[in-house]
């Protein structure tokens, strides 16, 4: 399909979304998958998280249990990988670099999601500028993506979905270029558009409103009504009306958790503490990485709510910190106190973890009246930041507590996951000449 209409002078957003982001990870370095039906399965190869264009052809639904699956795996021939998060990452910081170099701003929405931000005063083809990213993306980082630009994040949203959907547009569609916007909002579900939950997508069937085009022409007041202000700021973003800025710096989290379901149950208190130590250790890290401080942690374990004829036992033990801090080795302390006090005999854990709260900047930190013996607190402070380093080196876990155990034999299921290729010495790709 080709426009004659040119744009107006003003600002534009484009939201750069990676197609089947994580099977396209595992492609990068598997050409030969391309093609082929491939799926990767959640934590502990549980349930169907993400599907090639090959799977969802055949109707495979998303969150399908994979044990459910086996035969339609078998008889389809579909490559099965389990999650791999190392790999994922790094990919998502690659492309997000290259989509920083060639945006004047830049909102990174998820780990495979972007808004671009284009002021007026850039007088170019932005959908002809929006294919050499894509190329560029493709070219740097194996990453294919489709591109939507409009005048507001909504409709660049249902551009992205549409440039992805309709193979006319090669991967990127210009809605402020359209004449036949309203025809293209017709083709856009209801409960496809962002910021529509399923309960509000219900509530707008009911009424008769089932398109984009339908919610665009809606009464505003019986909007504000049924959706609240976010809804009405939805309609009028949909009119090409900007409601939802760029953010190109998101507001501090106010609580980080780090939590996995255990790869089988587990009944031990030293595996508990094993795990429970490891995600202390990690989000201390994480801590660390966004320069915050923590002043309350929380401790949970959960047994299996599917398995109903057994006992059930859901502890969650908190504290607040005498003072807020980022040190692996206070909250690992109060982290396994909490543990004692919450592990019971005779139960099956099925997963665990920490949560930590009372964030605040370690820059602006309370202090109290026991924040005394400052050497000591500097010392401690020079440990983290080498112990940081030498993990960042030479792989996460290099260096931990010892606490945090060896063997991990509770560690989730990854009975599938592909090498790490871009961030494992020993996963690097040999070629052979």
């Amino acid at each position: 399909m080709s426009c004659t209409r040119s744009r107006p002078e003003q600002f534009v957003f484009a939201l750069v979304d990676c197609n089947n982001f994580y099977v396209s990870c595992e492609r990068v370095f598997q050409p030969h998958l391309e093609g082929k039906p491939v799926v990767v399965l959640s934590n502990n190869d549980g349930c169907v998280v993400a599907r090639s264009n090959e799977v969802k052809a055949l109707s495979l639904p998303m969150g399908a249990p994979a044990f459910q699956c086996k035969a339609f795996f078998a008889r389809h021939g579909v490559h099965i990988f389990s999650s791999n998060y190392a790999l994922y990452a790094d990919m998502s910081d690659r492309v997000m670099s290259v989509l920083a170099a060639m945006a004047p701003e830049i909102e990174i929405y998820s780990h495979d999601e972007a808004f671009l931000f284009f002021p007026g005063k850039w007088r170019m083809d932005l959908e002809g500028y929006a294919r050499r990213i894509r190329q560029e993306v493709e070219r740097q980082t194996g990453i294919p993506v489709s591109i939507g630009l409009a005048r507001t994040k909504t409709l660049a949203k249902a551009a992205n979905r549409l440039a992805k959907t309709g193979a006319a547009f090669q991967g990127v569609l210009d809605l402020g270029i359209r004449p036949d916007l309203d025809q293209l909002l017709q083709s856009v579900s209801v409960k496809d558009i962002w910021g529509i939950g399923p309960r509000y997508a219900r509530c707008l069937q009911e009424v008769g409103i089932h398109t984009a085009y339908e919610l665009k022409e809606a009464d505003q007041v019986w909007i504000k009504k049924r959706l609240t202000i976010t809804g009405l700021q939805t309609v009028l973003e949909l009119r090409g009306k900007p409601c939802f800025k760029l953010e190109t710096q998101p507001d501090p989290a106010k609580s980080l958790v780090r939590s996995r379901s255990f790869g089988r149950p587990v009944t031990k208190l030293a595996e508990l503490r094993e795990a429970i130590s490891s995600h202390v250790h990690s989000a201390a890290r994480r801590l660390r990485a966004t320069a915050q401080t923590a002043g309350c942690l929380h401790v949970f374990l959960h047994t299996n709510r599917f398995k109903p004829a057994e006992p059930q036992y859901s502890p969650c033990i908190s504290t607040c910190l005498s003072r807020p801090t980022n040190h692996t080795q206070p909250l690992l302390a109060a982290a396994l106190r909490l543990l004692d006090q919450a592990y019971r005999q005779g139960y099956a854990f099925q997963k665990g973890g920490v949560l930590l709260t009372d964030l605040q900047p370690a820059s602006t930190r309370q202090l109290t009246f026991w924040d005394i013996g400052e050497g000591r607190q500097e010392t401690s402070g020079h440990l983290m930041q080498t112990l940081d380093r030498i993990n960042a080196r030479f792989g996460k876990n290099t260096v931990q507590y010892a606490c945090a155990g060896l063997s991990k034999e509770w560690e989730m299921r990854r009975e599938k996951m592909s090498p790490e290729f871009t961030t494992s010495w020993e996963d690097i790709p040999r070629v052979k000449t």
